[in-house]
C-alpha cells in the first residue's frame, strides 16, 4: 500500500509543447523529386531534409482529403494519440502549420516511466487563434506573403519567414494559452469625460505641430485610451505592444536607470518622456532614428508606416508616420521637445482623475466570483481571472480545468447565432456560468457552497448590476 501511494506521487504533468511549425505552399515544387522547393520555413530546422518532406506532404493530403468532404473548409486541426495538428491557409496556396505535443502523464511503473497522452485536453479554437495570430504578427511587421513574393520571389520570402519566426516562435507559451487567445482582445481604460477630452485635445494639438502623422495611438497602464488604426490592425499592435514591448522596457524601468528628468526646461517644468522604439540619446548628433516599419490595411490600400512609440511614465503614445519619409534627428527633437513636457502633465492627470474615481466607486472588497468579459464590436475585454504578473505570460488565477470549461463553453457559443446562457456544476464547490448576449460573451466562475441554481442565476444578475451596469444583457 505504501508504496503505491509513493509511486502515485510520483505523477508528473508534463505541459503541451511545440514540435514544430512550417510554412508551405504546394503550387511550388508540383513534380516529383522537387518536394522540398515546397517548403519556405521548418521549425525545428535540425530536422532533416526527408523528414520535412513528408511531415508536409502529409499536411498536404490532409487538407486535399478533407476537402472531398468540405470544399469551402478544408481541415482546421488532425487529433492523433500524442500530438495535436492545425491547419491555417491564410493567403492563397500559402499553409501554415503547427504542431503541438498533447499534455502528458508520467508515472512510474516497475521503476520504468510510463507516459499516458492527454488527448482531449487541449482546446482548438485556442490552438487555431494562436496559430492565426502567429500570421497576423509577421503580416504586422513584413506585410504579407505575396508582397514578399512580388518583392523578390521565394528567396526573399524565405529570408523574412526565417528572421521573424526565429524570434516569434520563442514567445510563444503554449502551456499558458487559454480563451483570451481565442478573444486576442483590446482592455480599455476607464476614464471621465473630461480626461477623455484633454486627451482628444492633446493627440489634436499632436497632429497638427506634427504635420507627418498619419495614426495615433494613446494608452495609459497598458490599456488603450484612443486609437485611429483600423480595429484588426489595432488588436495585433496592441498585442505587440503589451506582450513585447513594454514588458522589454519595464525591468530598466523599474531600476530607476531610465528615466530621465530633464530639468533644462522652461519654467523649470520636469519632462519624463522617452522614446521606446527610435533614438536612445537625442543629444548625440550620430544617433540613428531608425523606427520599426508596420504595415497596416493590407486587405485594401496596403499602408507601410513607421512605428514611433513614446511613453511618459504611465502613459504611452504611439505616433504612425509615412514610411517613405525618414524620420530625422531633427524630427525626434522636436517631437521630444512638443510631446515630452504635455504627456508627462497628462499623465499625472490621468493618475490623478483615475484615484479620485477609485476612491469614489469604494474599495472594491474581494467578491466571489471571477469573469471575463468580451465585446466582439469593440474587441473590448476585460478579466479579473488573468494577473499580467510577467511580461511574457498572462497567468489565469483558477485552475486549469476550469479554464477548459470556459473554452468549452465558448465553442459551443461559437455554433450559435443566437443568445443563450449555458451553466455548469464544476468541481467541488465551483460552479461556472456563460452569457451570450447582442455580440457581447461574459463568463462568470463562483466558488461557493451549497447553492442551487437559481442562488447562481442571482449572484450572476448581481455581477452584471455591479461592474456592467452600463451594458444591456438580454435575460
Amino acid at each position: 500500500m505504501a508504496a503505491a501511494a509513493g509511486a502515485a506521487g510520483q505523477e508528473k504533468q508534463l505541459a503541451p509543447t511545440l514540435l514544430s511549425f512550417f510554412i508551405y505552399n504546394p503550387k511550388l515544387g508540383p513534380k516529383e523529386g522537387e518536394e522540398e522547393k515546397k517548403i519556405l520555413f521548418y521549425h525545428p530546422n535540425e530536422v532533416e531534409k526527408n523528414e520535412k518532406i513528408r511531415n508536409v506532404g502529409l499536411c498536404e493530403a490532409i487538407v486535399q482529403f478533407t476537402r472531398t468532404f468540405s470544399p469551402t473548409k478544408p481541415a482546421k486541426s488532425l487529433h492523433t494519440q500524442k500530438n495535436r495538428q492545425f491547419f491555417h491557409e491564410p493567403e492563397e496556396n500559402f499553409w501554415m502549420v503547427m504542431v503541438v505535443r498533447n499534455p502528458i502523464i508520467e508515472k512510474h511503473k516497475d521503476g520504468k516511466p510510463v507516459y499516458e497522452y492527454q488527448e482531449e485536453e487541449l482546446l482548438d479554437k485556442v490552438y487555431s487563434s494562436v496559430l492565426q495570430q502567429c500570421y497576423s504578427m509577421y503580416k504586422l511587421f513584413n506585410g504579407t506573403f505575396l508582397r514578399a513574393m512580388e518583392d523578390g520571389g521565394v528567396k526573399v520570402l524565405k529570408e523574412r519567414l526565417e528572421k521573424f519566426f526565429h524570434r516569434y516562435l520563442q514567445t510563444l507559451h503554449l502551456q499558458s494559452c487559454d480563451l483570451l487567445d481565442v478573444f486576442c482582445g483590446i482592455s480599455f481604460f476607464p476614464l471621465d469625460k473630461m480626461t477623455y477630452l484633454k486627451i482628444q485635445s492633446f493627440i489634436n494639438r499632436m497632429e497638427e505641430s506634427l504635420n507627418i502623422v498619419k495614426y495615433t495611438a494613446f494608452l495609459y497602464n497598458d490599456q488603450l485610451i484612443w486609437s485611429g488604426l483600423e480595429q484588426d490592425d489595432m488588436r495585433i499592435l496592441y498585442k505587440y505592444l503589451t506582450t513585447s514591448l513594454f514588458p522589454r522596457h519595464m525591468e530598466p524601468e523599474l531600476a530607476g536607470r531610465d528615466s530621465p528628468i530633464r530639468a533644462e526646461m522652461p519654467g523649470n517644468l520636469q519632462h519624463y518622456g522617452r522614446f521606446l522604439t527610435g533614438p536612445l540619446n537625442l543629444n548625440d548628433p550620430e544617433t540613428k532614428c531608425r523606427f520599426p516599419k508596420i504595415f497596416v490595411n493590407t486587405d485594401d490600400t496596403y499602408e507601410e508606416l513607421h512605428l514611433i512609440v513614446y511613453k511618459a511614465m504611465s502613459a504611452a503614445v504611439c505616433f504612425m508616420i509615412d514610411a517613405s519619409i525618414p524620420p530625422t534627428l531633427e524630427f525626434c527633437r522636436k517631437l521630444d521637445s512638443i510631446v515630452g513636457p504635455q504627456l508627462t502633465v497628462l499623465a499625472s492627470d490621468i493618475c490623478e482623475q483615475y484615484n479620485i474615481n477609485k476612491r469614489l466607486s469604494g474599495a472594491e472588497k474581494e467578491p466571489q466570483f471571477k469573469f471575463i468579459y468580451f465585446n466582439h464590436m469593440n474587441l473590448a475585454e476585460k478579466s479579473t481571472i488573468h494577473m499580467r504578473k510577467t511580461p511574457s505570460v498572462s497567468l489565469a488565477s483558477v485552475h486549469p480545468d476550469l479554464m477548459k470549461i470556459l473554452g468549452d463553453i465558448n465553442s459551443d457559443f461559437s455554433r450559435v447565432d443566437e443568445d443563450e446562457e449555458i451553466i455548469v456544476k464544476a468541481m467541488s464547490d465551483y460552479w461556472v456560468v456563460g452569457k451570450k448576449s447582442d455580440q457581447r460573451e461574459l463568463y462568470v466562475i463562483l466558488n461557493q457552497k451549497n447553492v442551487n441554481l437559481i442562488e447562481v442565476n442571482e449572484e450572476v444578475k448581481k455581477l452584471c448590476a455591479t461592474q456592467f451596469n452600463n451594458i444591456f444583457f438580454l435575460d
